[in-house]
């Protein structure tokens, strides 16, 4: 949003700072200045010269010598313009001037160039008459500059030898940008800035006085126009009023000046009220030629998938049934809030014309600007969501700007169709609980002068803030708290700790357990890998999942960037294996990789709610280590989360990625919480990762539920341990850990623990056995174990691995 500062104080009285001053005070105060230009840098001893007399250089056939009249002396200048005639009144630079730049719009020099008297073909000049481009500025604000000349004031301009030049072509002013956030509709607009100007300075604000119009015209707009609004969810008003007796012509200087320096050329006085009212109310409008729309009828409805339409530009655009057309009783007219049609653009002959004032859907505006292809002023604006009274308020500017400038006959009334008006929204004033939100002290009163100039009123009888609806972004006690702090100033505020009671913070117990577990992991030497949720349906069959697989059943996203990206991933395998192959193929060795990311599991197809999103780690390596190598990491995490039990290991997971044989369902307290083991060959070739690959799988959520940081210290055991070595000859099918788990029950309290020390399979074992020996240690906290405790344990032990088929060798 662009503004001139000197529009800003026409409207805010008494504004008398810099221009950088008051860029920083607004930029405190909320609304950020993101930088200012200043229309007449490097302009200077400028005034308005009188060409009283022109005639030949004795020495050139295309020099002039004038005699200019510039108020206060007549100066000789030689020019080579060939625009100029005697009587024409023309920017002129008196000696020890300056002008911004060079007439052929070359890149301007940072000081500016000096003019100075001199001879040109031995002719005394002193001085310069300008072409507009010196001046700073272009043809494209100044449509009336010749292409290749000196910039002559209309005949009618209010200016005489020796005036200004500057003042006269409204150069003396300051262009701010800012930058308005999307929730601030009110600010895209020359009355919303000047409001925020008032409030930030404590100046009054006076907005511009709008008389009735029309009230003595003897038709009604009524009389001549109908509208039926059969979006209605697309278009919240539309409002129509007819002004006869056009007169197309020039606009006053002061309306050009304006527009020129919001960066508006100016057209004609028509178009240019319509500009003006978007600049200053924030409110996009549009003039239709009234005989142009059949039957006197404007119909506001959804396009017909497959129309076209040619814009004012020329343009042929292809509709569908999103967008929003402004229609009449035949044809389509306009798209609303984007750009009239060619159909019904105002020419030069124009008797009668229809105002539009409008408020649209604001998303709806964005979405088929984009698919149309074409992005203006207005759409713009509209998309940004307005404010619906509003409208009213820029079509009433709009009909008393007509009488002022003389250029029509505003009929009486106007055609308003509407549904349901925003409401002013109110909220309870609390001062002592926005001081203690805030951590100041500012007092009622003071609070209260911040809210005038923003037009939020006090109802004392209820303690209420009433809110303007054009201020959309006030809802709750927290916005209210905001202005309190932004116009008390934020460089003001105290540093304070909340009066909460709670001053400080930690982390979640979930990220407790992922702080633990990344530390994990990484001690052990992995590094973290961040994967994309969003995958190709190309994936299962890399993975070798049946057609079946319940991974299969995935959300498909409705706006893909691409087949690769078109559904949520089920299964974290295919980031990692990704981000391994990308590893090896680069030639790095010993390449750790872990994840925490998310899965998507619907619940149903198609999706009735969100989805179940659980929280998955993935371990994945290659290089140095094998299988028992990710079971430690694996059995290091749980551990240090605190889960108490020992995991046990399913090798009949059968998952298809895996390598048969070499993987493991992990079952914590008889639930599966993931799976490890070496991923199937077939699938490291789709990946086109040429060795041995491990991953583990844990779902963190199971992990996160049995999680506990709850620490018991034991004390240094007082008795001595006592220890046995058994030797068995176990069947190849009973695994290790359910030898670990018999001895764990059948141990009791006094088996301290058990550790693995031999396994064989050999000519010395029979067949269909293997050999497995344990240390076990015992101790008992209370008294120094007898032999008899300690048999009558193994006792117990021995009797529960023969019940597995086991036999204890001698």
């Amino acid at each position: 949003m662009n503004t001139s500062f000197n529009w800003i104080k026409d409207l805010v009285p008494g504004l008398d700072c810099s221009a950088q001053e008051y860029m920083d005070a607004m930029t405190l105060s909320g609304t950020k200045g993101e930088g200012f230009v200043t229309l007449d840098k490097n302009l200077d001893k400028i005034v308005v010269g009188e060409v009283e007399s022109m005639e030949k250089h004795p020495d050139s056939d295309h020099l002039w010598i004038c005699q200019v009249n510039v108020g206060a002396e007549k100066i000789q200048i030689v020019t080579g313009a060939q625009n100029l005639s005697v009587g024409d009144r023309v920017p002129t630079v008196l000696d020890g001037g300056k002008v911004a730049g060079g007439h052929d719009g070359s890149p301007l020099p940072e000081d500016g160039i000096e003019i100075k008297a001199g001879k040109l073909r031995g002719v005394e000049s002193f001085g310069m008459m300008c072409g507009i481009e010196e001046l700073g500025s272009s043809r494209e604000v100044f449509p009336d500059a010749p292409e290749d000349g000196i910039y002559v004031f209309p005949k009618d301009a209010d200016v005489k030898p020796g005036d200004d030049a500057i003042h006269a072509l409204g150069l003396d002013d300051t262009i701010h940008e800012y930058e308005v956030t999307s929730n601030r509709v009110d600010c895209y607009s020359v009355l919303g800035i000047a409001r925020e100007a008032a409030a930030t300075f404590r100046l009054p604000f006076n907005p511009p006085a709008v008389p009735e119009t029309g009230a003595d015209a003897s038709e009604k707009s009524a009389d001549h126009i109908k509208v039926t609004i059969e979006a209605d969810d697309l278009c919240t008003r539309y409002i129509g009023r007819v002004v006869k007796d056009i007169k197309i012509g020039e606009s006053p200087e002061w309306m050009k000046k304006r527009l020129r320096a919001s960066g508006i050329r100016p057209i004609n006085n028509l178009v240019d009220i319509t500009n003006y009212v978007m600049t200053e109310y924030g409110q996009p409008m549009h003039a239709y030629d009234l005989s142009t729309v059949a039957g006197n009828e404007i119909v506001v409805r959804r396009a017909k998938d497959g129309e076209t339409f040619v814009t004012l530009d020329g343009q042929e655009r292809k509709l569908d049934s999103d967008v929003l057309m402004i229609c009449d009783g035949e044809k389509e007219i306009g798209i609303a809030g984007i750009m009239g049609g060619q159909n019904s653009m105002i020419t030069s002959d124009v008797k009668t014309v229809l105002f539009e004032a409008a408020t649209f859907n604001g998303p709806n505006i964005r979405k088929s600007a984009k698919r149309i292809g074409i992005r203006t002023d207005a759409s713009g604006i509209f998309e940004k969501g307005l404010d619906a009274n509003n409208a009213m308020d820029a079509m009433n500017r709009a009909c008393a700007l007509v009488e002022e400038l003389g250029c029509g006959t505003v009929l009486n009334g106007a055609v308003d169709v509407h549904g349901e008006l925003p409401q002013p929204v109110r909220i309870p004033f609390e001062p002592e609980r926005t001081n203690d939100f805030l951590g100041t002290d500012i007092s009622r009163e003071d609070m209260l002068s911040y809210f005038k100039p923003l037009e939020i009123v006090y109802d004392e009888a209820k303690n209420e803030l009433i809110c303007p609806t054009f201020r959309q972004d006030l809802k709750s006690f927290a916005d209210i708290s905001e202005e309190v702090a932004r116009f008390f100033g934020y460089d003001k505020i105290p540093t304070t700790l909340p009066k909460s009671g709670a001053t400080a913070g930690k982390l979640s117990f979930k990220m407790r357990v992922e702080g633990v577990t990344r530390d994990v992991v990484e001690f052990a030497g992995y590094s973290e890998a961040m994967c994309y949720s969003f995958e190709s349906p190309k994936v299962f069959d890399k993975l070798l999942l049946p057609e079946d697989a319940k991974e299969r059943q995935v959300i498909k996203i409705s706006n893909p960037l691409g087949e690769d990206f078109s559904v949520m991933r089920t299964l974290t395998l295919n980031g990692m294996l990704n981000s391994l192959a990308l590893n090896y193929n680069r030639r790095n060795k010993n390449v750790k990789l872990y994840e925490l990311g998310s899965v998507y599991l619907p619940k149903a197809l198609p999706l009735t709610e969100l989805p179940d999103e659980r929280e998955k780690l993935t371990l994945g390596f290659y290089g140095e280590g094998d299988f028992f190598t990710l079971k430690g990491v694996v059995e290091e995490v749980l551990s240090r989360a605190g889960l108490k039990l020992n995991p046990e290991y399913d090798p009949n997971s059968g998952l298809p990625y895996m390598h048969p044989g070499r993987q493991a369902n992990i079952i914590y307290d008889g639930k599966v919480i993931g799976f490890l083991g070496e991923v199937h060959p077939e699938v490291c070739d789709n990946y086109d990762l040429n060795t041995k690959a491990y991953v583990a799988v844990i779902d963190m959520l199971d992990v996160v539920e049995k999680a506990t940081f709850a620490r018991r210290f034991n004390g240094i055991a007082k008795f001595p341990a006592v220890t046995r070595d058994i030797s068995m000859l176990v069947p190849k099918n009973i695994l290790a850990g359910q030898i670990e788990a018999m001895l764990a029950q059948r141990g009791g309290k006094i088996l301290e623990n058990y550790s693995l020390f031999d396994i064989y399979e050999g000519a010395q074992v029979k067949e269909g056995f293997k050999s497995i020996a344990y240390t076990l240690s015992f101790r008992d906290k209370e008294k120094t174990l007898a032999d008899n405790d300690v048999n009558a344990a193994m006792k117990k032990i021995l009797n529960g691995l023969e019940s597995l088929g086991i036999e204890l060798r001698s």
